[in-house]
């Protein structure tokens, strides 16, 4: 179980995260040298926007923007605009993990904080909060349809679940623990995934299995529930008590902050805000859990395969089986592009230049597959000497 499970970590590492890497910030709560208010924003011409580093939130899919915040910036940008007879302004977008907005604006390193989610302020000092983008929120547990239904929190005592970078849901869940613990029973195992992933990954990866639930707040689940159809919102199971979700800037930009309330206060999404979402998303790679029954069943099938060529070559099984899912989801019979044939998904000229014919045959296949492996492995790490 321990080998299938690294298994599992190579996959992930090896398939296609839209996510962008996020690399750690300087010191959290130093303050900035100035504060830029309206006046300074329309002299410079640039709004500069932190926003939380996330597909829900800013992401654009090959042109297009998917992010919710995107939309109500653009009409916020439009909104400083009109009648001004000035230099236009324009929206600087600065992405930043949600854990490290509020720093950076304190920092001086953005304008204003558009999160897209619920973000407690917390410790930060001389930070100024808009009125509600989306009064009372409720975070709300999400797990795959066919899974257990809960009617309580309490029952998921002694069981898992995961959650993004800067969730609002942990200090309720630590609440939750303690009442729990008190009474003598065991707490929620939490796991905090790590920090490159956001919520909508968290999402992926319950729909597919790999984790068992999450909690987040229900307008996202239901956004992204549009697009991930296994997804089960457990709408009456509701996490501490809803809040609101904000915009911020700093508490000295007094001119700037009143023009965020008078948007915010008569500003309303489109209908159709999620279309592009919906068209664009459904396009995407998906991420598969390699361990559910269909997936153990077809390893079990290629594994004899796999370890005869693997160790014929001194490399790791898991190495080829890893690859033979990322290319074919473990399916001898898959055709691709340009020629792309079987489990490892080799072209014919590849298979040719390692001297290999008839790949429809799965041992010709893995061989040749596990041929180029080997090279590439020598060409890349020589031996010493």
């Amino acid at each position: 179980m321990t080998r299938l499970f690294s298994l599992l970590l190579c996959l992930l590492v090896l398939a296609p995260w839209p996510a962008v890497a996020r690399v750690m910030g300087p010191p959290a709560w130093q303050s900035a040298d100035t504060v830029r208010d309206l006046a300074d924003i329309r002299r410079s011409g640039v709004l500069r926007v932190l926003v939380n580093q996330s597909r829900n939130s800013s992401g654009e899919v090959k042109g297009e923007p998917i992010g919710v915040e995107y939309v109500r910036l653009r009409a916020f940008e439009q909104y400083l605009n009109r009648g001004s007879k000035g230099t236009p302004i324009s929206l600087k977008i600065i992405p930043k993990a949600k854990d490290q907005l509020l720093g950076a604006l304190q920092r001086g390193e953005g304008d204003l904080v558009a999160p897209g989610e619920i973000l407690p302020q917390g410790a930060a000092r001389r930070i100024s909060r808009s009125r509600a983008v989306i009064a009372k929120v409720p975070m709300v547990l999400v797990n795959r349809q066919g899974g257990p239904r809960y009617k309580s929190f309490e029952q998921l005592s002694g069981r898992s679940l995961a959650l993004s970078a800067g969730s609002a849901a942990g200090p309720a869940l630590e609440k939750l623990n303690r009442s729990l613990m008190q009474a003598g029973r065991a707490p929620i195992a939490v796991e905090w995934v790590d920090p490159t992933l956001a919520v909508e990954d968290v999402l992926e990866m319950v729909q597919a299995g790999v984790y068992p639930a999450t909690v987040v707040e229900q307008p996202i689940a239901e956004r992204w529930a549009k697009v991930l159809p296994k997804l089960r919102i457990e709408s009456q199971l509701t996490l501490g008590d809803p809040a609101d979700m904000h915009w911020f800037v700093q508490k000295d930009a007094g001119m700037l902050s009143a023009s965020v309330d008078r948007f915010l206060q008569t500003y309303s999404a489109p209908d159709n805000q999620d279309a592009a979402f919906v068209r664009v998303y459904r396009r995407l790679y998906r991420v598969q859990y390699p361990l559910d029954r269909v997936g153990r069943q077809r390893l079990e099938k290629v594994r004899p395969t796999l370890q005869r060529h693997a160790q014929q070559q001194q490399i790791d099984w898991l190495n080829l089986a890893a690859l033979a899912f990322k290319e074919s989801t473990l399916d001898p019979s898959a055709r691709g592009a340009g020629g792309a044939t079987g489990l490892m998904q080799v072209t014919p000229a590849t298979a040719r230049s390692m001297g290999v014919k008839d790949i429809g045959q799965l041992d010709n296949n893995v061989l040749a597959s596990a041929s180029i492996w080997q090279i590439s492995a020598k060409l890349s790490f020589p031996a010493p000497g």
